[in-house]
């Protein structure tokens, strides 16, 4: 039988907790929601489009279930255990391998993320070109083409002016108020999506959607497998349970926290699926912001399309801290296992917060265009973040706390990501050369 869990005990051992500052559950949903909508909610209305609507919705449902499940699970472990990092929990399982591959995954998965969301924003103000054809950015449409709407420099604004302050701050709590703000950005970025989509269904210009699957010669059977890595990316939010959980007063609080943030996340992904399915139908691309990247035919459209973008690339600049967080502690925890905690050191803090800033932007300017790599590799480290490694740490059962439901839970999940990751990867790999062989 599994030893009882205490409910009320912190995460964080109670010397560090005595005299704590905790956190609200209000600012742990709020960071947990907007490390979950992140740059997911862009590649949502594509999935519908392959594997149709009613799928899809299953599909957000089953998946977002199976994140609570393995957030339970990393929650359940930690408290039972001594450490209060995710590589610390997999340490206590699988020893020094399992922690160093946490932490390779979380550089790997979060590392992308902030160049992919710098390259977003530069495309977003200052425009981007791709196969002959040149998208100008917001800035360049508005004012023309200057020096200081060039995309080095008003990438280079950005870092110093909004995200060098943000990632500054020393606790996750400290961020809630832009999650906040982040949060509701996503929301009106839903919204107009929803507006302008039932405007074009009152004209009688949307297509009736897709509700399941069409296989054709453009889409096979293992096509639809390729939507599971999305969706579960879309999901992945494991590396911030930890030190969003550690401000908490108790473990309670943190499953609560996440249970709301699923709840609202899996809304707005289905929500931004359907209304963006219905306004670009079968031309709707698999980064949904490129299909706002158009001209309009009417001034209110263009202000639409405006909107949208805008809203979208500062959403993305507060999303930035909150994954910047995570990778700063785990490459810290990776390089320096026996020192003190990083935020009690300044000199470490500022050498590694400022590195990791100056590589992201430098990388993100060097090269503009590395969709393909993370959407492997990312896709790779975030299943495995997500349910691969919380589910291991179940089966194996170091502290005696998992029950024989959890185990069978567990071991589903692992079976579950493995197989899909496997044949979506391959489909992937399999349409890339496809794609290559006919350029």
């Amino acid at each position: 039988m599994s030893p009882a869990i205490e409910p009320q005990a912190p995460l964080l051992p109670k010397q560090q907790t005595q005299g704590a500052n905790h956190a609200s559950i209000s600012g742990a949903v709020f960071n947990i929601a907007t490390t979950i909508i992140g740059a997911g909610i862009m590649s949502i209305p594509a999935t519908l489009n392959v594997i149709g609507v009613i799928p899809a919705f299953t599909l957000i449902v089953i998946v977002g279930l199976l994140a609570e499940v393995s957030v339970e699970f990393l929650v359940r472990f930690t408290q039972s255990g001594e450490s209060i990092t995710y590589a610390g929990v997999m340490n206590e399982s699988f020893g020094r391998l399992g922690s160093v591959a946490t932490q390779v995954c979380v550089m790997v998965t979060n590392l992308g993320c902030l160049i992919i969301y710098l390259i977003i924003i530069g495309d977003v103000l200052s425009g981007s070109q791709s196969g002959g054809t040149v998208h100008l950015g917001v800035l360049r449409e508005w004012f023309g083409i200057h020096w200081w709407n060039s995309r080095e420099f008003s990438i280079l604004v950005i870092v110093v002016f909004v995200m060098l302050p943000l990632v500054l701050l020393r606790r996750v709590e400290l961020l809630k108020f832009s999650s906040f703000v982040s949060v509701l950005l996503a929301l009106v970025f839903v919204g107009i999506c929803t507006v302008m989509a039932i405007i074009a269904l009152v004209q009688g210009k949307t297509k009736d959607p897709k509700l399941i699957p069409h296989l054709d010669e453009h889409t096979s059977f293992f096509d639809l497998f390729t939507a599971v890595p999305i969706i579960v990316a879309a999901f992945t939010f494991h590396f911030n349970v930890h030190p969003i959980g550690v401000e908490l007063s108790k473990p309670s609080d943190m499953l609560l926290a996440v249970r709301i943030a699923l709840v609202l996340c899996a809304t707005v992904y289905f929500a931004i699926g359907l209304f963006g399915y219905l306004l670009f139908g079968d031309s709707i691309m698999p980064d949904l912001l490129v299909n706002f990247d158009r001209s309009s035919a009417t001034p209110t459209g263009a202000v639409l399309n405006d909107a949208v973008r805008l809203s979208y690339a500062l959403h993305l600049m507060l999303v930035f801290p909150l994954l910047n967080f995570p990778l700063r502690a785990n490459i810290d925890e990776f390089l320096f296992p026996k020192e003190s905690l990083l935020a009690s050191d300044t000199k470490r803090f500022l050498v590694l917060t400022i590195s990791l800033l100056v590589f992201s932007y430098l990388a993100a300017i060097a090269f503009p265009n590395i969709w393909y790599l993370f959407q492997f590799v990312g896709s790779t480290s975030a299943v495995c973040l997500g349910f691969i490694f919380p589910g291991a740490i179940a089966v194996r059962n170091v502290n005696g706390v998992s029950t024989r439901k959890d185990k069978i839970m567990a071991t589903i999940m692992i079976v579950l990501a493995v197989v899909t990751s496997i044949i979506a990867i391959s489909t992937n790999i399999y349409n890339l050369l496809g794609d290559g062989e006919k350029s």
